[in-house]
């Protein structure tokens, strides 16, 4: 050992008050005659006694602090915000000595720095944009706090916007306009489904009439065809004139037409019954026929 070299122990010089422990992720404000003298980090430190003395710890851990801030939106409805913001004390010298020197309480300027800062911005949206925009709420707020408190040596580190409450009264009634826009989709939709079955039913029916159209035209094609071979065969009988061979078929036709008017279960056409009445309406047919040709020799 040196000469004028004094040793002591450990636990001695703890007991002396020469030194002393820090925890981990805290540190020690200590202050010489009432002035800041340094900031001693976690383990084994040193002071002078009764010349130091240890003015603060400081946690260097992130804390939260829980704010409910009411306000109104744009479109005049009042809501309940709940913040949480996380925050913690930076961790260079200057920092941690600004944040014990500066601020006498943290957690109110910090909460009175929120409700400014929530009271800014929600009342730029509507009701359903804020519901929307939490994410957009929370990075202003952020970013505000991290201004107004940096200086003081804090650090922001997360801003959530965890809550938002409205009056049940306002809840109710925004379920009602939202079932009321759901039924009028729901009634537009049902509209459009039935257009659609109109159109395709009105398509159907068009295209069922063309191709009746088109087989009773064939039907005719081949009644007129029938005829006319009918007829020339009728001309080769002796004593068979033409107006003989038109009555035949004609006749033929009205009992034709008696056939089908009898299997029918709803529909009935009166023609007379004699056939004398049916000479009259081949009479007033040739007669027709004759007055047509006429007029168009003419």
């Amino acid at each position: 050992m040196k000469k004028g070299m004094l040793l002591v122990d450990p636990l001695s010089a703890i007991t002396l008050g020469i030194a002393f422990q820090v925890s981990q992720q805290t540190v020690v404000i200590v202050e010489r005659f009432g002035r800041f003298k340094k900031v001693a980090n976690a383990g084994i430190n040193f002071k002078i006694p009764f010349i130091d003395n240890i003015a603060t710890t400081q946690s260097l851990r992130i804390q939260q602090l829980d704010v409910k801030v009411s306000t109104k939106t744009q479109d005049n409805v009042f809501v309940d915000v709940m913040i949480s913001t996380q925050y913690k004390v930076a961790s260079s010298e200057e920092m941690i000595k600004k944040s014990y020197y500066e601020l006498e309480n943290v957690e109110k300027q910090i909460n009175s720095y929120l409700f400014d800062a929530v009271r800014a911005e929600v009342p730029k949206m509507k009701l359903d944009d804020v519901f929307e925009k939490k994410d957009e709420i929370a990075t202003a707020i952020k970013n505000e706090l991290s201004e107004a408190i940096g200086e003081f040596g804090y650090t922001i580190v997360k801003t959530l916007v965890t809550d938002i409450n409205v009056d049940q009264k306002i809840v109710s009634a925004m379920n009602e306009i939202v079932a009321s826009q759901r039924a009028r989709m729901a009634a537009q939709e049902k509209g459009e489904a039935e257009k659609i079955l109109v159109v395709k039913h009105a398509e159907a029916e068009a295209q069922s009439k063309k191709l009746q159209g088109e087989g009773i035209a064939n039907q005719r094609k081949a009644i007129i065809s029938g005829f006319k071979s009918s007829i020339e065969d009728m001309k080769q009988i002796e004593g068979m004139n033409a107006s003989d061979v038109l009555n035949l078929v004609l006749l033929t036709q009205y009992f034709d037409t008696l056939k089908e008017v009898a299997q029918s279960p709803s529909n009935t056409i009166m023609l007379p019954s004699s056939p004398s009445g049916f000479t009259d309406i081949a009479s007033q047919i040739r007669e027709a026929t004759i007055s047509g040709n006429l007029a168009t020799k003419k």
